[in-house]
């Protein structure tokens, strides 16, 4: 009896050890699955109301730009420029040592001497010869030489007195004086260097004035013109939209970045706008020839399967929405997308991207 008793003891351990392991592995089988999501891009159906709007970047500069350079060659001597300094017209900006100007000025004096005192011994032998030519002690081929000698002379000293004045204006060369009032952009050079005609040594923002210049494709430039009224924003200054008109047109295409290049003149000067500012130009482009009542949505938006053409509703409301397939009527395909013909309301919302993946009564959220 006992033995019989000890068996079913044991039985009855062995079948909760493994009633015990199985619900072990149960719980590690089961997994939580969590239900995912999918973001969709959307678009509100709204009548085509004939303008459309075009954005295009800039960059912001004052209306003149002048390089500051000599005219001369030399070694910087002084230089009164700053960045951001204020100038006036006339006003001295720097001087070279002129060394070469002022050695070919000196060599210019002493030619022009030179010539000076070799005009007034041919006049004297002009002179000398007439007397003796009109007594006869002189022949008439002596008195022409004479006369040939003082023009050569006379023209000789006028050529010297020119390039005495022309070697007197290149010392001028050698100082550098601020063209315009403006304000200083950059400097680009240093006292002691040494520099040449021409080079650059700082650039002046003259004028008051700003200017967007910006390339526009050819798609659009035949609908710009001289005056056309735009808005203009910068990443700098947020929030806040500036006036403008367009000022210049150009005829032909910049083969270096293949656009037309286009200047637009800000209506009001603003201190905060500096030059060199990224800008945002807005375009409003009217076409008078496109109805204002259709409804036109992105050619991405609608699907095709054996039903016909559909795009996906988006509805619900708060975080919670969903896609139903819709059929739809289209019309005419137009650079922004299909006319409806029928199956859509104004103000609904439709999918634009990834039709293939989604399914009827599926869970979405905008993105």
């Amino acid at each position: 009896m006992k033995t019989k008793s000890k068996k079913i003891i044991k039985s009855i351990f062995v079948f909760s050890f493994i009633c015990f392991l199985v619900s072990i592995s149960s719980c590690k089988d089961e997994k939580v699955v969590e239900e995912i999501i999918r973001p969709v891009k959307f678009t509100e159906v709204s009548l085509l109301d004939g303008d459309k709007v075009r954005n295009f970047s800039g960059t912001a500069k004052t209306e003149k730009i002048i390089n500051l350079s000599f005219r001369n060659t030399g070694i910087i001597t002084m230089l009164d420029m700053k960045l951001g300094q204020q100038v006036k017209e006339g006003e001295l900006l720097g001087e070279l040592d002129n060394v070469q100007s002022r050695l070919n000025y000196e060599s210019a004096i002493e030619s022009q001497n030179s010539a000076e005192s070799q005009m007034n011994t041919s006049k004297l032998s002009l002179n000398r010869v007439r007397t003796l030519y009109e007594k006869g002690s002189s022949s008439l081929s002596d008195y022409e030489a004479a006369k040939n000698s003082y023009r050569t002379a006379v023209a000789s000293f006028e050529s010297s007195k020119r390039s005495v004045s022309i070697q007197q204006e290149q010392i001028s060369y050698g100082f550098l004086y601020a063209p315009e009032d403006g304000a200083i952009a950059s400097v680009s050079a240093e006292v002691d260097e040494n520099v040449s005609p021409g080079q650059a040594i700082g650039v002046l923002n003259a004028g008051t004035a700003i200017e967007i210049a910006l390339g526009l494709p050819e798609s659009v430039i035949n609908a710009v013109e001289k005056n056309m009224k735009v808005k203009v924003s910068f990443t700098a200054i947020q929030d806040e939209i500036f006036d403008a008109k367009v000022t210049e047109v150009a005829p032909s295409l910049d083969q270096n970045t293949s656009t037309y290049p286009v200047r637009i003149t800000i209506n009001k000067t603003d201190d905060r706008i500096k030059s060199g500012m990224a800008a945002n130009v807005n375009f409003e482009f009217v076409d008078e020839d496109i109805s204002r009542d259709k409804v036109i949505i992105p050619a991405s938006g609608v699907g095709e399967d054996g039903e016909g053409r559909f795009v996906f509703l988006i509805e619900g409301e708060g975080e919670s929405y969903h896609v139903n397939k819709q059929l739809i009527t289209i019309g005419e395909l137009t650079p922004d997308g299909f006319e409806v013909v029928s199956g859509l309301k104004i103000g609904q919302k439709i999918a634009t991207a990834g039709l293939q993946t989604l399914l009827d009564g599926q869970k979405v959220k905008l993105n």
